[in-house]
């Protein structure tokens, strides 16, 4: 399993130094809520620490509801002077013993897909997919490192990008 220890260009954040204030918007689900609550907190933490201004916090039902509310938020601000230059969507699925989970992981990660292909800003997959709950603390300051930082460590390394072309 990857580890983004092992990745420290990942979690380099030397480039965030200077960064004005960079404006993101998250969508999170209310299933899952006590690790959902987690991956936002770290977020949230990383983002005040990076100058990130949180524009928007909006929760959705499930993970299936990820792609239309971030659709929705975007047509919301789209022609606003303020509006958001990156948007994280969090949520967490747990495996059960139906195939409802390959098709709520299919239909969130096609649907964040086309977003991040015909939307003019970044929308950043902190969705967690998992085997058990206990995968998700392992995610969540493990040994897999803290997910929900690491989104907010991608959001605004994607607003410097977006910035600079």
């Amino acid at each position: 399993m990857a580890q983004s220890q092992n990745s420290s260009s990942l979690l380099d954040t030397h480039h965030l130094e200077g960064l004005k204030l960079a404006r993101v918007a998250i969508v999170h689900t209310e299933w899952n809520d006590k690790i959902v609550r987690e991956l936002v907190n770290g977020c949230e933490s990383m983002l005040h620490k990076y100058n990130g201004d949180i524009i928007e916090n909006l929760a959705v039902p499930g993970c299936f509801e990820l792609p239309f509310a971030i659709r929705k938020l975007w047509e919301h601000y789209q022609d606003k002077e303020e509006k958001p230059e990156a948007i994280i969507a969090f949520g967490a699925v747990i495996r059960g013993g139906t195939p409802h989970f390959d098709y709520v992981c299919r239909a969130v990660t096609d649907g964040i897909l086309q977003l991040n292909l015909t939307l003019p800003i970044p929308v950043i997959f902190g969705v967690l997919t998992l085997d058990n709950e206990d995968q998700a603390w392992e995610r969540l300051g493990g040994a897999h490192g803290h997910k929900g930082e690491e989104a907010a460590i991608t959001a605004l390394k994607m607003v410097i990008l977006s910035r600079k072309l």
